[in-house]
């Protein structure tokens, strides 16, 4: 039988609590219902590593306010699940899939989630990830902690990638089992799972959602953003995630504190636009995803696009170097914050307590751990991450995006699936999807902009969205 709420939007779940027809309460328990069913059971997805057990009690004050004539958002309401790297002030844990953080209480809401409890959103619960965002093991597998297991692919359960790192929260919205979901990103960790599971990612400036409260990587590169399954969904919840933050220096850059990104949702948003066609990562492609990305440039320039070629943009060089030498820091800073009680006070402490716990904690080893404690000094003084940083920053802003974005004249540079230049440079970028190779998996195209250009981004995804209309929800 099919869900009652399969590929409900926000939209619609306001108009159905609007009339009557549902409730923040019914919708809360509706996708508990449905976890239970198929997240932890049936096909046994993972994708949820811990709910919220006073979202029932969140859903009842918001259909209270909502009974007295209050509603906060367009998020009143309605069930949100945010990634297991995200602090909670609450009954939840914040561990990152770190069996070493399982007991690690956060002290206070991340600065995104106190603003998601403003606008109304029940916190569902939180989602698994790659443990550490990835940044523990060369070898991991996408979706894989220690904390959480193997989260699997709704539309190919063990046999498709599910991309990662933000696997659980790109795996539970394709799955339905919330309406949208937040995942961060250091390079392709929201791109990479919306792209295999048919969803609307969105890598936003950095600085334009607070860092503060998230399991950090780096200062460089760390960012949240929307997964959901349309365009409109992530606008609207990139709209509440959005603001200046006093403790994150890098959102007082931000050009608005507050910005409402669905007014730049324009089904004629491809009529004109420059874009530039990035054909660097062709060489990597199979022939189906080819066949895909080819009949994707057809359809913008049908809907009016101004296609230009020549405008490859390639890889911005070996990045983790970066993420090498700010992680210790990052993550050490981190952990300070959670007082004397935490289970873990720094990346050493990390280290060793996975070395006592190696048959639960080390499938894949911790490689990226060790390299990191050992081979850096935190400080980030050592010549070769200084020159690495600002040669990296000036490949992938002044010499990449910037130069191709001017010389050209482009709205955006479009390509397959994601590179990593966007995330090297901080600016930003969106996935939608575009259709699906035979074995199944999504396969998703991306446009990429300047700082701050997210609204012209929504205004190009959102048109290619209605003229390649190529989501469907998965048959699990």
């Amino acid at each position: 039988m099919e869900f009652m709420l399969q590929e409900a939007t926000i939209r619609q779940l306001q108009q159905a609590m609007e009339l009557g027809e549902q409730t923040a309460v019914s919708l809360t328990t509706a996708y508990m219902q449905r976890i239970a069913e198929i997240d932890q059971d049936g096909p046994l997805l993972r994708s949820v590593i811990e709910l919220n057990p006073d979202a029932i009690y969140i859903a009842m004050q918001m259909d209270q306010e909502r009974a007295a004539g209050q509603v906060r958002s367009e998020l009143h309401g309605i069930p949100v699940l945010i990634k297991d790297n995200i602090n909670t002030g609450d009954h939840m844990h914040t561990t990152a899939g770190s069996l070493a953080l399982a007991d690690s209480f956060a002290p206070e809401d991340a600065f995104l989630v106190k603003k998601l409890r403003a606008a109304g959103a029940v916190i569902l619960g939180k989602t698994n990830l790659t443990e550490m965002a990835n940044f523990m093991a060369i070898d991991m597998k996408n979706g894989y902690s220690s904390r959480g297991g193997q989260t699997l692919n709704p539309y190919g359960p063990g046999q498709l990638d599910v991309g990662g790192s933000s696997s659980g929260s790109g795996a539970a919205v394709a799955a339905n089992l919330c309406v949208v979901a937040v995942g961060t990103e250091t390079n392709g960790s929201i791109m990479s799972p919306s792209a295999n599971n048919s969803l609307v990612g969105i890598k936003p400036t950095l600085g334009l959602i607070s860092r503060t409260g998230i399991i950090p990587i780096t200062y460089t590169q760390d960012t949240a953003g929307p997964m959901a399954r349309t365009v409109t969904d992530a606008a609207i919840l990139l709209g509440i995630l959005a603001g200046q933050d006093e403790q994150d220096i890098a959102t007082l850059a931000s050009p608005a504190d507050t910005i409402d990104y669905t007014t730049s949702l324009d089904p004629e948003g491809l009529r004109g636009a420059r874009i530039g066609i990035n054909r660097y990562y062709m060489k990597d492609l199979t022939e189906e995803e080819r066949t895909i990305m080819e009949a994707s440039i057809e359809a913008m320039r049908h809907a009016g696009a101004v296609i230009v070629e020549g405008t490859n943009l390639a890889e911005s060089a070996e990045e983790p170097t970066v993420l090498l030498y700010e992680f210790k820091s990052a993550l050490n800073r981190y952990l300070s914050t959670l007082g004397p009680g935490a289970p873990v006070r720094t990346l050493k402490e990390m280290i060793d307590y996975n070395h006592l716990h190696h048959r639960e904690t080390l499938k894949y080893g911790q490689d990226i751990l060790l390299t990191a404690e050992y081979e850096t000094s935190g400080r980030m003084t050592e010549s070769k991450y200084i020159q690495h940083r600002l040669q990296y920053l000036k490949n992938a802003r002044e010499d990449g995006i910037d130069r191709l974005l001017r010389e050209h004249q482009l709205d955006a540079i479009f390509s397959p699936r994601f590179t990593d230049t966007p995330a090297v440079a901080g600016y930003p970028c969106i996935i939608v999807p575009a259709g699906y190779r035979r074995d199944g998996l999504p396969f998703g195209i991306n446009f990429m902009g300047t700082a701050y250009s997210e609204p012209e981004l929504i205004r190009i995804a959102y048109a290619f969205e209605q003229v390649v209309p190529a989501r469907r929800s998965p048959v699990l």
